[in-house]
This record gives structure tokens, sequence and C-alpha cells, in this order.
């Protein structure tokens, strides 16, 4: 019975945190950020970075993960193609914030004024959630 318990206290933040509803378009963010009087977490992101891919498949996805993202309006923004190609927004977004490596993670307010930021991957969603979470 207690294991039964520890696993539905271990499962709980994922059924109450639901699935995520990442924004890929910064203006967006910003007018959901400012309706839900929530801050942005911004990823910037490559497709040939790989703590870049080990933050979007083992650290996004976990349940702490989930429901620390749950409390902000998370934002994803590819700066390049595998290939190198750059995106657009990607890459003003990179020129703004004065991106010098990847992954770089923002926290902004709702006006888009930068709070504070993290270069480099976290290891795990709890690693992520402490940090997102502001501790």
């Amino acid at each position: 019975m207690k294991a039964l318990a520890a696993l539905l206290l271990i499962a709980a933040p994922m059924f109450a945190s639901g699935t995520v509803n990442w924004e890929h378009d910064y203006q967006s963010a910003l007018k959901r950020a400012k309706a839900e009087k929530k801050l942005i977490f911004m990823d910037l992101w490559t497709e040939w970075c790989g703590p870049c891919l080990h933050l979007q498949k083992n650290v996004f996805p976990t349940p702490e993960a989930q429901a620390a993202l749950a409390k902000v309006v998370p934002f994803s923004a590819l700066v390049q193609k595998r290939d190198g190609t750059p995106v657009a927004e990607g890459t003003k977004l990179s020129e703004t914030f004065k991106l010098n490596a990847f992954p770089t993670m923002v926290i902004l307010d709702a006006e888009g004024k930068e709070l504070r930021r993290q270069v480099g991957a976290f290891r795990s969603g709890a690693e992520f959630a402490t940090w997102l979470n502001g501790k």
C-alpha cells in the first residue's frame, strides 16, 4: 500500500499539469503571458545541438519539468536547422538577447524584459524545475 501511495505522489504532478502548451511565436507568447499574468520561459535552440535535443527528449517531458512549465508560458524558438540554415524569428531573438551558445534559456516578464538566463543544458527535470522555479 505504501508503494502505491508513493507512486501516486510521484505521478500526481504529471496528471495535474496535463500537457504543456508550448508557444512557437514570440508575439503569441507575449500576448499569452500578459493575459495569464505569467512569466515566459524561452528556449533558444538549434537542431544540430546535442544538449538542446537532450533537453527536449529527456528533460522537458519529465513530470517535474512539466509541473514547473505549467506555471509559465513556455516558448520554443528554433534558431538554426540541422544544416545551419537560420530560422528568421529565432535568429532575430538570438541577436536581440545576444546569444553566444546553445542552448540558452531565458526567463522574461510579460513585457519581454529578461529576468535571468541559463546557458547550457540541465541533466534532469528536477534540476531544470528548481532553476525555473527560481530556487
